[in-house]
């Protein structure tokens, strides 16, 4: 078969020669001539990396690649197994002891007990929601059991200013910055009071109040977005010094750290010097993937130290050493103009995924109850703080029963609220709709009035009429 060349179909025009290009000139730095109209003045230089020389006899390299490696003369292959696993710190053990000779709790009696009812709220709302998809009130719930700590204790330690990606396991967060069962409630059901006007999936909270995004349902594409978002804080200060000095915090699972955008994100965040911190839920499971079969490494830690981030292992089931761990890391990463800190917390997913997900399927149950009986982050706290004397079982019973007497009257306001104006959908698109929008917005409402008896309308704001607005 004859082949036909793509050149020969072309347009006569753009066969035409085409005009030389003239480059110009490569610019070099110059010094001005001082003269009677000009000061001298000289233009600085910039640092390249061709500027690094490796210097005769030198005993380090000086490569560009690698400016503080020591030479050797034994061909050595390094074996992960010869370093010992990043140290995991906690300041309470299991049993509500403190085990940190220098901790020193920075909250008042009135604070932990706010903070321990957060973590309860949590807990308690998880069970219901959970239930309530059962029960086919609800869509689809992710629950948070077994992290209440790590999400708490994280949040307590940040300004109510710091921005805030979360991934959707981050219910304690959304709860300690105040985030009211209400907005819960209205988002998950998707009502017309939600503030994301019913658009997205369940447990998909956002608060621009609380300087908190939107969670978005792909994996980790939160975490190049907290890079960028820290890096704009930085030039913020930069421009104007006056402006308090912020982070973000990019909370993520260890699953996500499998995705290429987490690689990014730190590679960005430390080449950049963004005041970012990122908080790893390692839970012991991607879904239904164990982390033994997710990575052969010393966990998500040991990748921080590979890109030149400070780094820190801590046990997420000890609220204390949550919150300290976040709180240093939040001045770390002010330090020097701005510089990313990764923090890997140690915990365990209890429930199971998601709704969609069924994890006795992949783990033994009785695995789940040993971590639940052994090892629960709200049971350590409420342990620390019985041996202080500020809390006791009637104080427990009572902050249950008015939490979940709360949770289910949110949950039946909500419920009985009205779905968002159908005009919705086709707002927000562009600043003003237009005119092809609009005439998709009438062909719809003639549609539903040809065929009154096949929707349900009065579930919507407003109805049909909403159309005609």
């Amino acid at each position: 078969m004859k082949r036909i060349c793509r050149s020969s179909q072309r347009s006569p025009s753009l066969l035409r020669p085409l005009t030389p290009v003239t480059h110009q000139p490569r610019l070099v730095p110059i010094a001005i001539q001082p003269s009677t109209t000009t000061t001298s003045k000289t233009v600085p230089s910039r640092r390249h990396a061709s500027s690094l020389s490796q210097r005769p006899d030198a005993s380090h390299v000086m490569f560009p690649g690698a400016v503080k490696s020591a030479f050797c003369n034994t061909m050595t292959f390094e074996e992960p197994s010869k370093y010992d696993a990043l140290p995991t710190y906690r300041a309470v053990d299991q049993h509500g002891q403190v085990v940190d000779p220098s901790f020193k709790p920075d909250l008042s009696d009135k604070e932990v007990i706010k903070l321990y009812h957060d973590m309860l709220t949590v807990s308690i709302m998880d069970l219901i929601m959970f239930d309530a998809q059962r029960q086919g009130r609800l869509s689809f719930y992710m629950v948070s059991a077994g992290e209440e700590a790590v999400c708490v204790g994280s949040a307590s330690a940040l300004s109510p200013e710091d921005v805030v990606f979360c991934q959707y396991r981050e219910q304690g967060v959304f709860k300690q910055r105040g985030f009211q069962l209400s907005d819960f409630m209205n988002q998950l059901f998707a009502n017309h009071k939600d503030s994301g006007k019913g658009r997205n999936m369940p447990v998909h909270y956002g608060s621009k109040e609380l300087n908190i995004h939107t969670i978005s349902s792909p994996l980790a594409t939160q975490l190049p977005q907290a890079a960028g978002a820290a890096y704009a804080l930085k030039i913020q200060r930069m421009q104007n010094p006056t402006v308090p000095p912020r982070v973000v915090a990019a909370y993520f699972g260890e699953g996500a750290a499998s995705e290429g955008d987490f690689h990014a994100a730190l590679n960005i965040a430390a080449t950049r010097g963004c005041p970012a911190v990122f908080i790893c839920r390692n839970n012991g499971y991607a879904i239904s993937t164990p982390t033994l079969e997710q990575y052969r490494g010393d966990g998500i830690a040991s990748r921080g130290l590979g890109y030149g981030i400070e780094t820190i292992r801590v046990d997420g089931n000890d609220f204390w050493a949550v919150r300290e761990v976040t709180k240093r890391a939040r001045e770390l990463a002010l330090q020097d103009g701005g510089k990313p800190v990764l923090i890997e917390a140690m915990t365990y997913r209890v429930s199971h995924h998601s709704t969609s997900d069924d994890s006795f399927a992949y783990r033994a149950k009785v695995e789940v109850e040993d971590w639940k009986r052994r090892d629960n982050p709200i049971g350590r706290l409420r342990k620390w703080m019985e041996a202080k004397g500020i809390w006791d079982e009637n104080m427990e019973r009572e902050a249950r029963d008015s939490i979940r007497r709360d949770i289910l009257k949110a949950f039946s306001q909500a419920e009985k609220e009205k779905k968002p104006a159908i005009r919705t959908m086709f707002e927000d698109v562009y600043q003003e709709m237009t005119p092809e929008i609009k005439a998709q917005m009438k062909e719809l409402k003639e549609h539903l009035e040809q065929y009154p008896e096949e929707y349900d309308l009065g579930d919507f704001e407003g109805g049909k009429d909403s159309l005609a607005r």
